[in-house]
């Protein structure tokens, strides 16, 4: 009588297993989408970074105390991470950097750690801050509020105050009006004069 081989119904139904298990297992290889928008009030990490292209303005690299102190004009600028007004601001604060470089301190701050907390005199920024974002506000070398002002403030307004501050003569290019065009859902540039991207 011949001999039959062993039904193969185990190992079938292992591997049948093993399949179903990697058909749901698959998703869980592939990376989570990432949402990030230039126009909504969500966290998508740090704005400078991500909308601006400049990651180098946070952590700042002084103080506002530091500067008072040193006799540097400087420009604080109040932002959240999770708020649109500060996503579309951004560019303009990296903007400032490229004009002014060293001639400023630049001091982007988050508004988290002044809130609620005691005000701690004029070299404290929590001093200064009203409460909304984006708030400028650029200090002479003497420690003179110059500008003060909120939401998302034209260039030019802020290039004047910084020329007062520093005593540097403002080239006719910083002179004027500017806007923000957005170059996709992502990223945007402070144009002068208003116009869209040529």
């Amino acid at each position: 009588m011949p001999t039959r081989p062993a039904p193969a119904a185990p190992a079938a139904g292992v591997l049948g297993l093993a399949l179903a298990l990697l058909l749901l297992l698959t998703p869980l290889l592939w990376p989570a989408q990432a949402w990030a928008a230039l126009d909504n009030d969500t966290y998508d990490g740090n704005i400078y970074a991500l909308y601006a292209g400049n990651g180098s303005l946070v952590p700042p690299r002084g103080t506002l105390a530091q500067a008072l102190e040193a006799g540097r004009p400087a420009v604080v600028v109040y932002y959240l991470d999770d708020d649109a007004s500060s996503k579309r601001f951004a560019p303009v604060v990296s903007e400032l950097q490229r004009l002014w470089g060293n001639t400023i301190e630049l001091i982007p701050l988050v508004t988290d750690p002044l809130q609620d907390r005691p005000d701690g005199g004029p070299g404290d920024p929590a001093h200064y801050w009203r409460g909304l974002t984006p708030q400028v506000v650029v200090f002479s070398g003497d420690g003179r509020v110059l500008l003060d002002v909120e939401g998302a403030v034209d260039l030019g307004v802020i290039n004047e105050a910084v020329s007062e501050a520093t005593g540097i003569s403002l080239p006719e290019a910083f002179r004027g009006s500017s806007s923000t065009v957005s170059i996709n859902e992502l990223n945007a540039e402070v144009v002068s004069g208003g116009g869209g991207r040529r």
